[in-house]
């Protein structure tokens, strides 16, 4: 195997790990406690943690071999693991079932720390893509990342639903120690050629540091590079709704293996599209397949709970999960072509982090508002009496009911973005591009696909 075949092989494993912890702590506490307030929360911390370590991830790829940073993703993965699974062993009776408990929370922020530093191997696989992909190939490389997410998901849901059925979260956090250290050792083992360029001593060494103010030089630099990236924060402030109350939706019309089940078929739409994106590519202007895809996404969040259905909510996930990989590509492909290699890393925590900064802030609002405004407002209030009548009433109607509303929001941004001088100059300077021995740096080898 190629390293770069080898490396998204080992993110795979790593992805399924952290994902499964990911999904099932949140099935897991929804279970526990029967909160939406809980799992909106999770959502929050979640989503917290991946703006603000964004900026320093991005540095510690940037200053670091690839390589190592993805290993140093690995321990620290496994070592707030291990703290987790030592809270479980010496949990106090009935610790976990309080969703206003410190033990419980102190529990959540171990596992969470776990998996957000799982996060530096996904800011640092695109660097990885720039080095060893051709600049005309990462499109489709980029598409076979896609893939392995969705190949992550069709697993980690199956594992996560029928882990927390059957074991708890014993189970979770053991399986979760040994896939990690089976990466670990795995990734230790496979040769990477990182084209690292010998120093200049004629030019000053950059410091080793966060460098925030360069970093927001380099993306000021590229017309309408800063608004993909908050255009893509406004998705996000969106898409904490989803991360808040998609699973507590679900589980309020099947149960939790069920729930766990149905989203590992449904990501067979993300092996699909990635396997299309590897063959196809993403077109001459990837932007413009990004805000289409945005546009069908939304126009399908307006209407996937119009009625209280599994089926159709299963629907409206399978084009979710289909047109997913094709947004983040685009995205990816477009700064790996503008953005200089040396930088790749921070300007990718840089996007990571601002755009993930508005997700806390509706996951934490959304999960409240709902529980206490928008639920009862559905169940026996002036929204029932309203439209109760063909919407449905109850819990799982106040749910879908924010699911709408916000699927309508994010099509009139899209179709507003889709008409602006951002997009127009953002899609001449790609059109425009620069060699590797510009903006796009770094080896080349065979193509991917």
């Amino acid at each position: 195997m190629k390293p770069f075949h080898q490396i998204l092989a080992n993110n795979l494993v790593a992805n399924v790990t952290n994902f499964t912890v990911w999904f099932a702590i949140t099935f897991w506490v929804f279970l526990e406690t029967q909160s939406v307030f809980a799992t909106g929360m999770i959502a929050g911390f979640y989503l917290v943690f991946t703006a603000g370590f964004g900026f320093w991830f991005g540095s510690i790829v940037d200053h670091n071999a690839k390589k190592h940073a993805m290993l140093a993703s690995s321990a620290a993965s496994a070592f707030f693991y291990i703290l987790a699974l030592g809270m479980i062993l010496i949990e106090p009776e009935g610790a976990f079932r309080d969703p206003y408990g410190w033990y419980l929370w102190g529990f959540v922020l171990l596992v969470m720390l776990g998996v957000i530093a799982g996060n530096i191997r996904s800011i640092a696989l695109p660097t990885l893509v720039t080095i060893l992909i051709p600049e005309d190939s990462r499109d489709k490389a980029n598409g076979l990342v896609g893939m392995v997410t969705g190949i992550g998901f069709l697993t980690t849901s199956v594992i996560s639903g029928f882990l927390v059925a059957y074991t708890g979260m014993f189970g979770v956090m053991v399986s979760a120690l040994v896939a990690t250290g089976l990466a670990f050792v795995h990734l230790g083992l496979v040769q990477i050629d990182e084209g690292r360029v010998a120093v200049d001593p004629d030019k000053p060494v950059e410091p080793k540091r966060v460098d925030i103010a360069g970093t927001v030089r380099v993306v000021a630099a590229v017309p309408g590079l800063f608004a993909l990236i908050f255009f893509a924060c406004f998705n996000n402030f969106l898409g904490g709704i989803f991360m808040a109350l998609l699973d507590a939706y679900g589980l309020s019309l099947v149960p939790v293996e069920i729930w766990g089940l149905t989203f590992g078929v449904l990501s067979t739409a993300f092996i699909l599209s990635g396997i299309i994106i590897s063959r196809t590519g993403l077109g001459i202007n990837p932007l413009r397949t990004l805000l289409l895809v945005n546009a069908i996404t939304w126009s399908v969040c307006c209407v996937f709970t119009i009625q209280s259905s599994f089926w159709l909510l299963a629907a409206g996930c399978f084009v979710w999960m289909l047109l997913g990989p094709y947004a983040e590509a685009a995205e990816h492909t477009t700064l790996q072509k503008v953005v200089p290699l040396e930088r790749q890393g921070r300007v990718f925590g840089f996007a990571q982090s601002v755009e993930q900064s508005a997700s806390p802030l509706t996951a934490f609002l959304i999960g409240p508002l709902t529980q206490f405004v928008v639920i009862p407002f559905m169940t026996d209030g002036a929204g029932a009496n309203a439209i109760g009548g063909w919407f449905g009433t109850g819990p799982d109607r106040g749910m879908a009911l924010v699911f709408t509303i916000a699927g309508l929001v994010g099509l009139v941004v899209t179709i507003l973005a889709f008409n602006s001088r951002y997009y127009r100059e953002l899609s001449a300077a790609y059109a425009k591009g620069r060699d590797d021995d510009g903006a796009s740096g770094g080896a080349t080898v065979a193509n991917p696909a």
